[in-house]
């Protein structure tokens, strides 16, 4: 059967509904929704069916208003006011949910079915502990007080938490978001349910707390059987977790299949766009742009003839705008494969959106060609910044030096409370560093604070921050926005400025039709443009971009990675880039600078970092990466053995003596870590000179690191020696 295909009537025909009730977790059919807007009911979902097995994961993937949330809701019968199932059956284990009554369906989200949310701290209650927020989702299982109080410290144990009774004691402002993350899996799992929903988990967590919640979800549904619908926009993470993936866009189910066939080989246009858009392992921005998917989505119930997706194809003619195309379902190497499109044999040859090379330095006379690396346009010695925190003091930076070239990009990497954001604060002037640190501007002293530098010192300093919505006053218009910057920064007036704005806009991609638009307005993608413009109005020497593409779809997030490529190129303007997502640091970053306690751990080429020899915690950042099916890394041995870190980050006043990361390292040699510092070992297979060498902060010689890191790897999870008991083989080469 594989390469055959047929077209089925209608979604419905795939399903054989009665059989479905019995053997699936969760049976979806037909499921049309629409919202009331302005006296208007628009589709957001049409003709959606899918079905999760028992015991199986299934994955939803698609841009932001694809309908993804909106399945889930609808699934738990959770629609807003102006939210109405038009048509279709939605049954989770044997009941269609939407004809029970009042209490069947209050005993049916107690008991079969659980959802854990995107943002654990809006889930949990900060008032209440968390031993009565768990206990209490026992309770509404029909346990007992008491009972309930036990099983909570039992669950909070099998979620892995580390001094269960700590935390039980504790609210959830107290708590890392990795952990209440765990909490909220704890809750979720209480009642034992048939169906796990899961939305957006871990965006905004860190590659290892993320990948520990995954491998957490993973064992748990193991051991308990419970199905899964994982909702994420992070194919890699998809990817990884789930049998099965279906492709929503614009509230229509484009694709599924086994998540091996289509990510494998993708027969649908909107599939294929989205796995280009990726950063994944070998890309570079001096070597490849990332592909993009033009235009945005259709409004809902836009779409009344034609395809949803032909607006936004490359392959659309006639026939697509005319016909909607039919479910088509072909065999694949796992199982069946639907895609609806007429063209689903020549999708995976779509024609890339824009080239493949980088484009040439643009020939205008603002550009600023980068400068020699001799000569840094920033550098910091010595940075220090010490907090108190209820009465102890925590160091949040410990003695960082660094260097930035003139069009260079330096990423900071680790996990969150490493110190990186801090980091660049005190870069900003936005934190002042404690006595003895030296700032310098283009080789001239920086003031510590930023109420202290001159004006051409500020315009030269900006920063793109995560969040646009907090950065841009949501009353303005964009073009006022832009405006005052350009009106602080230069010394532009009147049609001066509006002239620059225009040329800005344009450098930003940014349609001049939004000019007169509140931020409030735009989406998020736009809203980031707005902020890039704006902190590009002084033309600036350097940009912290703090986490700027981690709330985007991967679509927007290809965008934005290409247009701050392309700006430095132009401009020659120093990137300092903060994310937790390591193929989009490794993407855009010249050099890698590795965080951990406010200690700088290991610095180099981006290339030498990633491909080792590197510094053991360097080394578990990256086995805790998610990747592809087909990505080059995931076919490494080395890279696919998971090295999990026992423990959490030390606590202010906790600091570890010697090596600070001796408490959770897997290598550690014995007592030289736990008393010495251990000095910066250069990588003798780089460059030897201080702006491109490879440095690593380790007692254990960088020529055994990289034999050791060279060799097969198996997954540390049930290694008793794991997280500081040492390594015999470490020990014994570097003794």
């Amino acid at each position: 059967m594989n390469g055959s295909s047929s077209t089925l009537p209608s979604a419905f025909a795939a399903f054989d509904v009665s059989k479905s009730d019995r053997t699936d977790a969760l049976t979806v059919v037909g499921l049309t929704v629409t919202y009331r807007i302005r006296g208007r009911d628009r589709e957001v979902l049409q003709d959606v069916s899918f079905r999760v097995r028992r015991g199986e994961a299934y994955g939803l993937v698609g841009e932001s208003g694809c309908g993804k949330s909106t399945v889930a809701m609808a699934t738990l019968r959770y629609l807003p006011r102006n939210g109405k199932l038009k048509a279709g059956k939605i049954v989770i284990a044997g009941a269609e949910v939407h004809k029970l009554g009042a209490d069947a369906l209050r005993s049916m989200r107690a008991t079969t079915v659980s959802m854990v949310y995107q943002d654990p701290g809006r889930a949990l209650n900060p008032s209440l502990t968390i031993a009565r927020q768990v206990s209490e989702a026992f309770e509404a299982a029909g346990v007992a007080r008491d009972e309930a109080l036990h099983r909570t410290l039992e669950m909070l144990r099998r979620v892995r938490i580390a001094a269960p009774e700590r935390v039980m004691d504790s609210y959830p402002h107290q708590l890392s978001g990795g952990m209440q993350q765990r909490v909220v899996i704890a809750m979720a799992l209480a009642s034992n349910p048939a169906l796990l929903i899961l939305d957006e988990p871990t965006t905004g967590l860190d590659a290892t707390v993320e990948a520990e919640v995954l491998d957490l979800v993973a064992q748990l549904r193991e051991e308990l059987g419970t199905a899964v619908l994982f909702i994420s926009h992070n194919l890699a993470v998809i990817g990884r977790m789930c049998e099965r993936v279906g492709v929503l866009y614009a509230g229509k189910l484009v694709e599924e299949g086994a998540t091996q066939d289509v990510f494998a080989r993708p027969r649908h246009p909107y599939t294929v766009g989205l796995l280009r858009c990726l950063p994944t392992a070998g890309r570079s921005k001096d070597r490849e742009r990332l592909d993009t998917i033009a235009g945005g989505l259709p409004l809902p119930g836009s779409v009344t003839q034609g395809c949803v997706y032909a607006e936004r194809c490359r392959l659309a003619d006639e026939r697509c705008r005319r016909d909607a195309p039919p479910p088509y379902r072909l065999g694949a190497a796992h199982g069946d494969q639907m895609a609806r499109c007429h063209y689903h044999e020549r999708a995976i040859e779509l024609p890339r959106a824009v080239s493949s090379a980088p484009p040439a330095v643009a020939a205008s006379p603002e550009a600023r060609p980068p400068r020699a690396a001799s000569s840094p346009v920033l550098r910091a010695r010595n940075l220090a910044k010490t907090f108190h925190v209820s009465g102890a003091p925590l160091r949040a930076v410990d003695d960082v030096s660094l260097e930035l070239a003139s069009g260079e990009t330096l990423g900071l990497v680790g996990e969150s409370g490493s110190g990186k954001t801090t980091l660049a604060r005190l870069m900003l002037g936005l934190l002042a560093p404690d006595a003895g640190a030296v700032l310098e501007l283009d080789g001239a002293p920086l003031a510590a604070r930023v109420t202290r530098r001159s004006d051409e010192q500020l315009k030269s300093l900006q920063i793109v921050f995560q969040n646009p919505d907090s950065a841009l006053n949501r009353a303005h218009s964009v073009k006022r926005l832009i405006g005052r910057a350009l009106a602080r920064f230069t010394a532009l007036r009147g049609p001066e400025i509006d002239a620059r704005l225009a040329a800005l806009t344009d450098a930003v991609r940014l349609p001049e039709r939004y000019l007169d638009a509140r931020s409030r307005q735009l989406s998020g993608g736009l809203k980031q443009r707005v902020a890039i413009a704006r902190a590009f109005a002084g033309e600036p020497r350097v940009v912290v971009c703090d986490e700027p593409t981690s709330s985007l779809d991967v679509s927007v997030q290809a965008a934005i990675l290409n247009l701050l490529a392309d700006l430095q190129r132009e401009r020659g303007v120093s990137y300092v880039f903060i994310s937790h997502d390591l193929h989009v640091v490794r993407y855009v970053s010249d050099r890698i600078a590795v965080l951990y306690l406010g200690r700088l751990l290991e610095i180099g080429p981006a290339a030498a970092v990633f491909d080792g020899p590197q510094h053991p915690y360097t080394e578990a950042l990256l086995s805790a990466v998610p990747t592809l099916p087909g990505d080059g890394e995931s076919n490494d041995t080395r890279r696919r053995a998971r090295i999990r870190l026992a423990g959490e980050l030390p606590g202010p006043g906790a600091m570890p003596s010697g090596c600070v990361f001796h408490t959770r390292c897997p290598r550690k040699l014995g007592a030289i870590c736990e008393q010495q510092d251990p000095p910066f070992l250069l990588d003798a297979g780089g460059a030897a000179d201080s702006g491109s060498a490879h440095r690593i902060r380790c007692h254990i010689p960088v020529a055994t690191l990289r034999e050791l890191q060279s060799e097969p790897r198996r997954d540390n999870a049930d290694d008793p020696t794991n997280g500081g008991a040492g390594d015999d083989d470490a020990s014994e080469n570097a003794s």
